[in-house]
């Protein structure tokens, strides 16, 4: 079985995998390291249109937040997903040929591509995706983050950014729920009891048959 866990940032993807993966006993890979394999293969002069960065990567996050829309950063998010869905989809289907189960993680995973590999290979993948909704929630919980380089406590001088990331956030949220939704896919709202959440998107994927 192949788990898809997908999207926004800071949304608990990560937490999920590494729970689920104890859980099962399975390896797992974050999409940003299947991004990484395939950045050198684009062409030089096709690179930013395919990977957009809006800026330089050591701006920092108030730079970034003041500079660009939440649609704007959204966009550039979503280019990268879709530029990096043919990598995600060839990693998926040498697992399943090799029978291997394995769990996939990341932005990159959207509805869209959860379902064409649910339609293409069925039986053999189940997906999820976690979402937060709630702005102000969001912004209370960023300094109780635990993560390991935290891309937002490391790189945001200005408390006053925290509310630009959080929209951009839930907004990105908006895009994630509405596909579920067309596609009959798996959602949690990670707002609320975030602990209990993580045990109920555990269960979803390994007692129920979820699409």
């Amino acid at each position: 079985m192949i788990y898809l866990i997908g999207g926004p940032p800071k949304c608990g993807k990560t937490t999920l995998t590494k729970t689920l993966s104890k859980s099962l006993g399975l390896p797992w890979v974050s999409t940003d390291t299947l991004e990484c394999i395939i950045r050198p293969y684009i062409n030089e002069k096709d690179i930013l249109g395919k990977f957009p960065t809006l800026g330089q990567r050591s701006a920092t996050n108030d730079e970034k937040f003041s500079k660009y829309s939440a649609k704007e950063i959204i966009d550039a998010y979503r280019q990268q997903a879709k530029t990096s869905y043919q990598a995600i989809e060839m990693f998926a289907e040498c697992e399943i040929v090799y029978g291997n189960d394995f769990i996939i993680e990341g932005y990159h995973i959207e509805p869209e591509l959860a379902a064409k590999l649910i339609q293409k290979y069925p039986g053999k993948i189940k997906s999820i995706f976690l979402i937060k909704s709630d702005l102000e929630k969001f912004i209370e919980g960023i300094e109780k983050s635990t993560t390991p380089d935290d891309w937002i406590l490391g790189r945001t001088h200005s408390k006053e950014t925290y509310r630009s990331i959080a929209n951009m956030i839930c907004t990105y949220g908006n895009f994630f729920k509405e596909g579920v939704e067309k596609y009959k896919l798996a959602v949690l709202n990670m707002d609320e009891n975030f602990d209990d959440k993580i045990k109920e998107a555990i269960n979803i994927l390994t007692t129920t048959q979820v699409r």
